[in-house]
């Protein structure tokens, strides 16, 4: 699934894109691209400018020249592809919208999802945040990240530090990679109780997921198949870099031992036993 890396950099190639833009011709093509509570079909946003492109945590909408926004969820598999009018389509194309005006014509935007679990939808907006992401806590680069709010949360709790940092409304934008390369960084094990870690192991687990993200975001993010891509349809290439997210049987390359893998919550972690005790 894509995690705050993967989505920023979506976002961030979406704006050269759709800013300024109006969406026309707009078509909603499976039955379950459109989230069931949507304020409104999509299809109600026609003729609306793109005045900006927001994220919070895995969340994105769309600022318009309205009250309303268009709402996304890449979900597993979703994908943003801006693509020349009359192009074949991709084999999974779920929604689409032309782009209308600007000096970059004959283009529209393509949300492509194979596994349909990511999702669009109109919404509206309450202090600059969609309803649907109001549970959404901020991000490590949310200007309103509260560090020494979220470390006294969780110094509170009496769950696996792995659980609680995948919690969206603890902390959003993590997931399973950027987690356990976090939770390596830090010389954490995925199963630690967060009580049982002081207040500097976990600025440090926090830091250094912050850290790894911001390199990813260089890099583009993580690509492991086709199912992640920008919307030129590029692939990030952080993969090169990960330390020990499906790296099950490599040497650590602090100590030297090798990487095991463990079940958690019908999910993998990755980590070294020796380093992350």
């Amino acid at each position: 699934m894509p995690e705050l890396p993967e989505v920023e950099t979506v976002r961030r190639g979406l704006e050269r894109w759709v800013i300024g833009k109006k969406l026309k011709n707009i078509q909603a093509l499976h039955p379950r691209v459109e989230r069931p509570d949507s304020w409104a079909p999509i299809t109600s946003l026609e003729g609306a400018k793109v005045t900006g492109i927001s994220r919070r945590g895995k969340f994105l909408w769309f600022e318009l020249d309205r009250p309303q926004v268009l709402m996304a969820h890449l979900g597993m598999s979703g994908q943003f592809l801006v693509q020349p009018i009359g192009k074949v389509d991709e084999r999974h194309v779920r929604a689409r919208f032309t782009l209308a005006g600007g000096l970059q014509k004959n283009r529209e935007l393509r949300f492509i999802d194979q596994r349909t679990f990511g999702w669009l939808a109109v919404d509206n907006l309450t202090d600059g945040i969609p309803s649907m992401a109001a549970h959404i806590a901020p991000d490590l680069f949310d200007p309103n990240f509260d560090q020494a709010s979220i470390v006294a949360n969780l110094r509170n709790r009496k769950s696996k530090i792995k659980s609680a940092i995948l919690d969206q409304q603890i902390l959003s934008g993590i997931g399973n990679i950027y987690a356990d390369e976090s939770l390596w960084a830090a010389k954490i094990h995925p199963e630690r109780i967060c009580g049982d870690l002081s207040a500097k192991k976990i600025n440090l687990l926090i830091d250094s997921a912050r850290e790894i993200m911001a390199r990813a975001l260089e890099s583009g993010g993580t690509s492991f198949d086709d199912l992640y891509i920008n919307v030129n349809g590029e692939s990030g290439y952080f993969e090169v870099q990960l330390e020990v997210y499906g790296c099950e049987g490599e040497p650590c390359s602090r100590c030297g031992r090798l990487i095991k893998r463990i079940s958690f919550a019908n999910r993998s972690s990755h980590f070294c036993p020796y380093c992350q005790k």
